[in-house]
């Protein structure tokens, strides 16, 4: 253990935002009609939705794994000297976020700092995240004050884990993987939404975020697979997990679509990257591993699949690293800020009017409008 104690003042708790997701067949029905809620999808559409839940028993393997991350990060903390308690809380399925801020609120917690397993800026990513905060805090009178984390898709803690990844996904593929192509994936978003995201705020992540933050990670991670194995791979960025009406543009192309584009242009092997993850969540073992793994046999197309960040030590630590920048910030100091490629590290609140709800204005916490 570290003789000097890290500085997490004004901070007494840390709070691990995510998803949610359902924990046993029953569940799978019930927890999509949270998701969706407000935007007409008839049950029909969400029991077929959750045929993809089925294939695994019915349970979704985020809830798990981001207690895996929470058992790694109280291992890093205790490690570190850091007292500080990590509580769970989820946007659509127990534990539900304002049950967990009035366990906070109980056990005497008056400020916590807030990490979403969400690494990306846009409404889906982030901004109902800070939607899902106030609304939260307004079903719990005195809940502690919530300081969001700031997004990390370009920290060295989330692009180094990539990059090992990779380079063993490659190795997996005859000849070491020479000829492969490298295919980042990330969740798509309505197109509109992916041109609103960030903000127009000089202080804020400049419009298209979303884009051209997963742009600037890939080739980030490209660059360094390079360097680690002395050969270039060409690379893209694709899309999973479209949803919604037919008539509304998404961001594309769809992983399956650029496969066969792939193959009919004389590719053989792939690394998917499901870099848009912090975890083999739902949309990576359907998807990817399920998915688009028959879509690239049915090609006749070699397709492996790179790690994704899930407990890397890295991973663990860039949390805490994340923690004690901006423990630091709030005590009027000026700490590092760690990030790597192409884009500069982003502020600590979002700006103002970043990446709007594509349904109209709704309050939201840790931005510079709140």
């Amino acid at each position: 253990m570290n003789s000097a104690r890290p500085d997490v003042r004004p901070y007494d708790a840390l709070l691990v935002l995510s998803f949610g997701g359902p924990e046993k067949p029953e569940d799978v029905v019930p927890f999509l009609e949270n998701v969706t809620r407000g935007r007409g999808i008839p049950r029909e559409r969400l029991e077929q939705v959750g045929e993809h839940y089925f294939l695994f028993g019915g349970r979704s393997p985020i809830n798990d794994q981001n207690r895996a991350l929470i058992a790694a990060l109280e291992k890093d903390f205790a490690d570190q000297g850091i007292d500080l308690p990590v509580y769970f809380g989820n946007r659509n399925w127990d534990p539900y976020l304002a049950d967990t801020l009035a366990t906070m609120k109980e056990d005497g917690v008056t400020r916590a700092a807030v990490f979403a397993t969400s690494a990306y800026s846009s409404w889906s990513s982030c901004r109902q995240y800070r939607e899902n905060l106030y609304d939260a805090v307004e079903k719990v009178p005195g809940a502690p004050r919530l300081d969001k984390l700031r997004q990390y898709y370009n920290h060295p803690g989330f692009i180094e884990p990539a990059v090992d990844a990779i380079v063993a996904a490659l190795a997996e593929l005859p000849d070491g993987g020479d000829s492969a192509r490298l295919v980042f994936v990330t969740h798509s978003i309505p197109t509109e939404m992916g041109e609103s995201s960030g903000s127009e705020d000089p202080a804020g992540q400049p419009r298209p975020a979303y884009v051209r933050q997963h742009r600037s990670t890939a080739d980030e991670v490209a660059t360094r697979v390079k360097k680690a194995t002395g050969r270039s791979h060409r690379h893209d960025l694709v899309y999973c997990s479209r949803s919604g009406a037919p008539s509304t543009p998404w961001l594309e192309p769809d992983v399956n679509d650029h496969l066969e584009d792939l193959a009919s242009d004389g590719v053989s092997e792939v690394v998917m990257v499901p870099i848009g993850f912090v975890s083999d969540h739902m949309e990576v073992i359907y998807d990817l591993d399920t998915e688009a793994m028959a879509t690239a046999e049915r090609l006749g197309m070699r397709a492996v699949r790179a790690a994704s960040a899930g407990t890397d030590p890295r991973f663990v630590a860039m949390v805490r690293n994340l923690v004690l920048e901006r423990a630091a910030a709030e005590r009027g100091e000026q700490p590092d800020r760690a990030a790597v490629g192409s884009l500069p590290a982003g502020p600590d609140l979002c700006g103002a009017g970043c990446c709007p709800n594509p349904r109209g204005p709704r309050p939201a916490l840790c931005g510079a409008d709140s």
